[in-house]
């Protein structure tokens, strides 16, 4: 399939892995921040490629898998109530919350339907007028415009029906507690292109000059990510550390303007909480005051809780890049897609599903 098979052309890959094994002269982390490209190099087997002073670890880029508990949980509490409509990307359905997940809230008689688009939900909203439509908008600030354009278009109708259970994350701070922590050992990043094709590449100058750190902006498909890995370990051999955009088909420096300035709009940046990592600042978008009536929490007058995660999953270790997924004692035993201990373990782009789905053959052997 043209623009698909010529990014995954194994020829050029063995070339791509020649010419890493070639440049390379000590050992290397480096880690990718998107779920997508997590998904890519367990299947494709990109690891395997790369000469074993390289190594690759996961990091939280998947948006399903840190939403909170505590956010889980009171969505569930807000699908519970009969006078609800709510409405979710089909991911979030199966994350667990502490004592049940969403498809078990609609398999007890909520009324809790799956969208492909927010704006499917307005639609929802209108043709509802005796219910309350929530949507749940997670995501990095690959989401926030359609999530934005959603509220900022349900103001300008008047639907007073219709509110947003915001859990957006922020993908430069989350990087930077990596970075902070004493723990780190990642020397090297692949950036999220669909994130840069949003935001742009400025957010990340700042860190790859307060840390040293080379980040490569990175495409998803298999030679793409080993162009990213090519480019991040010559500037760590060559003692530089800057930002380079290889996904350049996707991704100007200045990012997408226009979606931007609607986020800047219905937006405010928050402390957000991740789940299995803690509370990061300045790494969230909650609504600001212009749009505040379309709060979920704020209507439904939602308390602030705590809850603890399973004891015996290690989900937050794995979206910091200290442990793989089959590090995990409950890996493909307590912990399976169908009864998943974490979020990692059940989202299109956990790590944990992605070495369930590609490898779980192999690691038991």
């Amino acid at each position: 399939m043209k623009y698909i098979d010529e990014y995954r052309d194994p020829e050029l890959a063995q070339k791509y892995a020649a010419a890493i094994a070639k440049v390379v002269t000590r050992p290397w982390t480096i880690m990718e921040v998107c779920g997508g490209q997590t998904h890519a190099i367990v299947r494709f087997g990109i690891q395997e490629l790369l000469p074993d002073t390289v190594e690759l670890v996961h990091g939280p880029g998947c948006p399903v898998c840190v939403t909170p508990l505590e956010m889980v949980d009171k969505a569930i509490e807000i699908a519970m109530r009969d006078e609800v409509i709510f409405c979710s990307f089909g991911d979030m359905l199966r994350v667990p919350g502490s004592k049940k997940d969403l498809l078990t809230v609609r398999a007890e008689g909520g009324d809790v339907r799956t969208v492909y688009t927010p704006l499917d939900t307005l639609k929802i909203a209108t043709d509802n007028p005796d219910k309350q439509v929530v949507f749940f908008a997670v995501g990095f600030e690959t989401t926030a415009p359609a999530n934005a354009m959603a509220v900022h278009r349900a103001k300008e109708k008047g639907l007073g029906n219709f509110s947003v259970l915001a859990s957006h994350v922020l993908v430069p701070p989350a990087i930077e507690a990596i970075l902070s922590s004493p723990d780190n050992r990642v020397q090297g990043f692949l950036a999220a292109g669909h994130v840069c094709a949003v935001m742009g590449t400025a957010a990340y100058t700042p860190l790859a000059e307060k840390y040293q750190v080379p980040i490569v902006v990175t495409g998803f498909e298999p030679l793409d990510i080993l162009q990213g890995i090519y480019r991040c370990l010559r500037q760590l051999e060559e003692g530089r550390s800057h930002v380079e955009n290889q996904y350049q088909r996707a991704v100007r420096d200045i990012g997408n303007v226009s979606a931007q300035a609607l986020i800047r709009k219905v937006f405010r940046v928050v402390e957000r909480k991740w789940r299995g990592i803690g509370e990061i600042p300045e790494s969230g978008w909650a609504l600001s005051d212009a749009y505040a009536d379309f709060d979920a929490e704020r209507r439904f007058g939602l308390a602030d809780i705590e809850v603890e995660e399973a004891q015996n999953c290690i989900s937050g270790l794995v979206l910091q890049g200290l442990k793989k997924p089959a590090d995990c004692p409950a890996f493909g035993k307590q912990c399976t897609p169908d009864q998943p201990l974490g979020a990692t373990m059940v989202s299109g782009e956990g790590a944990c599903a992605a070495y369930y789905r590609y490898r779980k053959d192999e690691l038991y052997e």
